[in-house]
């Protein structure tokens, strides 16, 4: 992609998280430790759920995908943020950051559609027991998981070249240790209406009609707990589903802190640790929450 033809800016400052040589010391570190205990947490889950029969099953398949989403989520913004502390540069070229803009949303909704699709896959475990191997088949497991990820793609592809069509011709200094849409917006000297509009539109469809239908699945998960006529039986039920509702809890407590906020309510150091939260921090505990709530993964 040339940067004449769209912007004069031919490359972004990333100003990562903190200008203190010190700070800055510790947090590659800590950044380095999160990374590596990401890497391996989820490279494990993979490799257990490829390897052992018994894990060959719907929850497993989908655990194993959101493994390999979070993986590569992680992987997006970390490294550079690694990099950039070694080489002692805060630069990405245009092209890179939107790249990495394009990356980071296709990982992050696809996150959502997991999450989503789990729930159903508990909604039918819990609530269509009895049918639960006649509904949820192969079959209809790889067409959800390949169908998200359409979605989520196509999703990426229309905010990125919508991105690439603006002029960025002053400043220059993005506020965070990635290239993210809202900070890339403030910068263009473009008209950004349209950027904006579907952002607040097909962004914030795609993004809440997942929540939303995890909630509806915990509704009916909840109805059908409760007519289970004995306490233990039906809490043993819906102890499946924790650590599925921890993981959703993180995920969207932290998205809920970066974006939904009102805007009297941000800062730039607050808006930096909630999304550290969710672009780091989340990854790296997902593996934990998994392994550690269920016998069959833990290590």
């Amino acid at each position: 992609m040339s940067s004449t033809n769209h912007s004069s800016v031919s490359v972004f400052l990333l100003l990562g998280l903190s200008r203190q040589p010190q700070q800055q010391q510790l947090l590659f570190l800590l950044f380095l430790i999160m990374y590596l205990a990401t890497v391996l947490g989820n490279l494990l889950i993979i490799l257990a759920i490829s390897t052992d029969s018994r894990l060959h099953t719907p929850m497993y398949f989908f655990l194993s995908n959101l493994s390999f989403v979070d993986l590569c989520f992680s992987s997006t913004t970390v490294p550079k943020v690694l990099a950039n502390h070694i080489l002692g540069s805060q630069e990405i070229s245009f092209s890179g950051c939107l790249t990495q803009m394009y990356f980071l949303s296709v990982f992050a909704y696809m996150d959502n559609f997991l999450l989503a699709v789990m729930a159903y896959d508990r909604f039918v475990a819990i609530c269509h027991p009895l049918h639960y191997t006649k509904k949820m088949t192969h079959q209809l497991c790889a067409l959800l998981v390949v169908e998200s990820w359409l979605a989520v793609n196509l999703n990426a592809l229309l905010h990125t070249l919508l991105m690439a069509r603006l002029s960025f011709c002053g400043d220059n200094i993005i506020p965070h240790f990635f290239c993210d849409a809202t900070p890339l917006l403030k910068l263009s000297c473009s008209d950004t209406h349209l950027n904006e509009l579907m952002i607040n539109t097909e962004g914030a469809v795609t993004m809440v009609t997942p929540f939303v239908c995890i909630l509806i699945s915990y509704i009916h998960i909840t109805c059908a707990v409760l007519r289970v006529s004995s306490p233990r039986g039906g809490w043993k039920a819906f102890s499946t589903c924790g650590s599925h509702l921890a993981v959703v809890c993180l995920f969207y407590g932290t998205i809920i802190a970066v974006y939904f906020n009102p805007s009297t309510a941000h800062s730039p150091e607050k808006d930096t640790v909630a999304t550290v939260l969710y672009t780091v921090v989340t990854p790296m505990l997902n593996p934990f929450i998994y392994s550690l709530r269920n016998r069959d993964l833990k290590w």
